[in-house]
């Protein structure tokens, strides 16, 4: 005749364990997510902030490379195909100026603004910390 008990308490014991360990879990993932979103929108304030009392500076400056960043998120799955919907594409514009000590600095653009500049264009330009304020050619 087999132990019933001991088949009973084993699995009583590991049905017990998932019903601990895996809200512990859940709760350190969560907290993890959450501290993750603080800090990304705390480094975002503070650089906000440092640009603000940053002096607005406008030097003679050549653009030296234009790049863009395409990002993709898809759509939810659809059960009844098996495929995923559209989802959502985005494009960030980024700018390469070169100044006449030879530094370079790469500026985030609106896209309407990246379409205006051309690489080996020289001018005016206008800045405030890591923010783009403008350019002028000359």
């Amino acid at each position: 005749m087999m132990n019933d008990s001991f088949f009973d308490n084993s699995f009583g014991r590991s049905f017990d364990f998932g019903f601990t360990v895996v809200p512990i879990l859940g709760t350190i993932i969560f907290i993890i997510v959450i501290a993750f979103f603080i800090v990304v929108f705390a480094k975002g304030i503070s650089q906000w902030n440092k640009n603000n009392h940053s002096p607005r500076l406008t030097v003679d400056a050549t653009i030296v490379a234009k790049r863009t960043n395409v990002s993709h998120s898809s759509g939810p799955h659809n059960h009844t195909t098996g495929m995923h919907t559209t989802g959502h594409t985005s494009t960030s514009y980024y700018v390469t100026f070169q100044v006449e000590s030879g530094d370079r600095m790469e500026f985030h653009v609106s896209g309407e603004e990246y379409g205006l500049l051309v690489e080996g264009d020289y001018g005016d330009l206008s800045f405030q910390g890591t923010r783009y304020l403008g350019f002028t050619r000359k």
